[in-house]
């Protein structure tokens, strides 16, 4: 009997775990399906070109911004952490643009220029948007002025969480002075946080990619929507970028091809991959959430089936 029991567990943990990869599999069938249908690489490419255009005006406008709250630091604050993930030899070429771009003196925080940029920043956040929007098959609803604020607002949102991190960033060597004198079991505690720059990449990553795929597109869906498609993404990203990285130090020579255009090719050829596999996540997201309406539409019909048999079974008998 007890051999009985422990078959029968198996074969039922069998079953549940080929559901499970089953339903896994089914979603991202769909999720290429309609990533080509949708046309999803046209989109990838908008987006590459939104997001390397958005650079520049965003760190213009965070820079003249965050010099109100005393962060001078934010420049090579958001240059780290935005570029602390990439492969070196495609950040570096853009990050020493962005460090010569950023040595310039700007003027306040509402010169027309400033506002220009900031501006010119949402547009990437735009392409993000509309690029949701399909992947997540919504039509949007809100007028454009709202989805325009509401870009705004991410841009602002990334500013003060730079500017944020600049500070503390800054702070963290002072406690760490302070801890060696009055609290020395704290040393080892701040000076791994002081450490911890990929991994503070990467939560603010995740916590980016979070409000992106809730508050972007329109239509609402729920935390436990989102997660699978971010989880994706973030493996996706970490495994194309690793891959990109090999590719380029043993097979690609794009200075023969592009010339002096080569570092602004790879950079761009290295956001369109990026941006392909970012629309990748939202459409698994969307096949998921299909794909449980649809077995919880089955289910319910098959329990009102049950319920209506059930009555005429027993008044014939």
């Amino acid at each position: 009997m007890p051999h009985m029991g422990l078959r029968h567990g198996a074969r039922a943990y069998g079953a549940l775990m080929k559901g499970y990869f089953k339903l896994f599999y089914k979603a991202i069938r769909d999720s290429v399906v309609h990533f080509i249908d949708a046309d999803g690489f046209a989109m990838a490419s908008h987006i590459a070109l939104s997001v390397l255009m958005a650079v520049f005006p965003f760190l213009i406008f965070g820079t003249a911004m965050a010099g109100l709250f005393g962060a001078d630091s934010f420049s090579q604050t958001a240059i780290h952490f935005i570029f602390d993930t990439w492969p070196e030899d495609i950040a570096r070429p853009i990050s020493q643009q962005l460090i010569e771009v950023l040595k310039e003196p700007r003027g306040g925080l509402l010169t027309f220029s400033v506002l220009a940029a900031a501006y010119f920043a949402s547009n990437g956040v735009e392409a993000l948007r509309t690029a949701l929007n399909r992947a997540y098959r919504v039509t949007e609803e809100r007028p454009w002025y709202i989805t325009r604020l509401v870009s705004l607002g991410f841009v602002l949102l990334g500013v003060l969480v730079f500017a944020t991190v600049s500070v503390l960033l800054i702070a963290v060597p002072v406690a760490l002075r302070f801890a060696e004198n009055w609290f020395p079991f704290l040393k080892t505690v701040l000076a791994d946080i002081a450490d911890w720059s990929v991994i503070g990449t990467l939560i603010l990553l995740t916590v980016g990619l979070t409000l992106a795929h809730l508050w972007l597109p329109g239509g609402r869906r729920r935390l436990i929507d989102v997660l699978p498609g971010i989880g994706l993404t973030l493996f996706l990203w970490l495994a194309g970028a690793l891959g990109f990285a090999a590719y380029l130090s043993g097979f690609a020579n794009y200075a023969a091809t592009y010339a002096g255009l080569a570092s602004l090719m790879v950079v761009l050829i290295f956001l369109y991959m990026l941006g392909a596999l970012f629309i990748i996540g939202a459409e698994f997201n969307a096949s998921v959430m299909v794909l449980r309406r649809s077995r919880r539409r089955e289910k319910m019909r098959q329990q009102a089936l049950s319920g209506k048999t059930e009555p005429v079974s027993q008044s014939g008998g």
